[in-house]
């Protein structure tokens, strides 16, 4: 009996590999031969071939985007969200034991699944999520090589000609600024397909210029988005003009649009908000900060890599600047590295309260969690969710109010702890690691005293 399946989550970076990886271990438990193509930020690895998807019994798609089924087409398929995978693999894999395989109308279903396309593209979040997996990439070689031009001095990369002015001009001057036009391009990509692109980029250099920042990006993608929809709908063309629309009459009407509401409309207010946060960012102090960092740290815990975890982590970009460091971008990180390294310690300090399989996995979370990916809490979570992600959220709580109370800043958007290991990327970096240090230990010590032993548990 043969499976295929396919893992795609909105970042395309951890829950797609973890979700393929629950399926491929348990699959192999349970002698299914399966073969998992993942959809990851990288682009689609370990691919199904078409005689791989004949020989296939069932396909399983988990996926929180947009994934093409019509290569599925005269099969049956079961979907899920890729949460489901990693929480409870095996029971996906029986449920497509157990499915009754049917004859299927293949024309019927490329007519369903046509019709389930145009009505996934309707979904606001995962447009959003498109853009910002797009956009994290940039952001993070961006952020990265600028960091790297700290360490010959924090105002070095001023002098023309050094090796530090040019990392400078290639992370900031380029990586960087390409981060919002690739968000707002991206939003209309998922909205609109290739038409969105041009308005979408163009609104998303509008925004960088009218310091309308992440998110007048984020109004340029979907206004560019569903301009192009509307465009499209209201203008009919005959056939032998039909090949100006792509060309030509939507990338203009639609970039004057987007262009003109930009300029008149959305920049100038949203770069006064943009302005005002940044200044009130930057006069923090005492009760209000830390209020902040524990509504960050709750946010960033909450659901691990999902939703409230990437509102959070945009809101933390959006606050960087190019040769800037940011104290909310290092109370993100802070808080989401946080999580897995106090469960990883918990693995350690409590090893009564987990299986011999969930210590041997805390190994693995150590380093998920200096490499600042938060979804490696996950599993623990889903595990037992009623004891671990209060005494996560709690830990990262902690972590974020004190990053914010000691003024600790970043001026690079990912790394985790490895960025320590840059001179200058980390101001206060003595205050940041205690923070980081003091959200683990109470993490670790929330689970030990609101889990419970594994042997209790069994004998009841």
């Amino acid at each position: 009996m043969k499976f295929v399946a396919i893992t795609s989550c909105p970042t395309g970076i951890a829950h797609t590999y973890m979700a393929a990886e629950a399926l491929e271990m348990t699959a192999k438990e349970m002698g299914i031969n399966i073969k998992v193509e993942t959809q990851g930020s990288v682009g689609a690895e370990n691919q199904l071939t078409q005689e791989d998807i004949r020989e296939a019994r069932v396909v399983i798609i988990a996926a929180d985007t947009n994934v093409s089924k019509e290569r599925f087409a005269g099969k049956t398929i079961i979907e899920v969200g890729v949460k489901d995978a990693i929480k409870d693999p095996k029971g996906l894999i029986q449920k497509a034991i157990d499915i009754k395989v049917e004859n299927i109308n293949i024309s019927e279903q490329v007519s369903e699944i046509k019709e389930e396309k145009k009505a996934e593209k309707k979904g606001p979040y995962k447009h959003l999520m498109t853009g910002v997996s797009y956009m994290i990439p940039f952001v993070a070689a961006g952020g990265i090589l600028i960091a790297i031009s700290f360490a010959f001095g924090i105002l070095a990369f001023k002098e023309p000609g050094t090796i530090a002015a040019a990392l400078m001009q290639i992370g900031g001057g380029s990586a960087f600024a390409l981060m919002y036009p690739i968000l707002a391009g991206f939003i209309a990509f998922s909205i609109a397909d290739r038409p969105g692109l041009v308005p979408g980029m163009v609104g998303g250099m509008l925004a960088t210029s009218l310091s309308a920042g992440f998110l007048g990006a984020m109004a340029a993608g979907f206004l560019a988005g569903y301009t192009i929809v509307f465009l499209k709908k209201i203008i009919k063309m005959p056939k032998s003009l039909a090949g100006l629309m792509p060309v030509i009459i939507l990338p203009v009407l639609s970039s004057l649009i987007v262009g003109l509401v930009m300029v008149f409309v959305i920049g100038k207010p949203v770069g006064a908000i943009n302005v005002a946060m940044a200044k009130y960012l930057t006069n923090l102090s005492g009760a209000n900060s830390a209020l902040l960092g524990i509504i960050i740290g709750l946010m960033m815990a909450f659901d691990m890599g999902g939703p409230v975890n990437k509102a959070a982590y945009a809101f933390g970009v959006g606050t960087l600047v190019a040769g800037q460091t940011s104290m909310v971008m290092a109370a993100v990180m802070a808080a989401g590295i946080t999580p897995p390294l106090g469960i990883a310690l918990a693995t350690v300090i409590a090893k009564k309260k987990f299986t011999s399989e969930q210590r041997e996995a805390g190994k693995a979370v150590w380093a998920l969690g200096a490499a600042f990916i938060t979804e490696g809490a996950i599993p623990f979570a889903a595990a037992d969710p009623l004891k671990i992600i209060p005494s996560v959220m709690v830990g990262a709580a902690v972590t974020g109010s004190l990053s914010m109370v000691f003024k600790a800043a970043i001026a690079v958007p990912h790394g985790g702890i490895f960025i320590l290991l840059i001179p200058n990327a980390v101001t206060n970096v003595g205050a940041y690691i205690l923070s980081i240090v003091v959200g683990t230990v109470i993490t670790a010590l929330m689970i030990l005293l609101l889990k419970k032993d594994i042997i209790v548990k069994e004998v009841n």
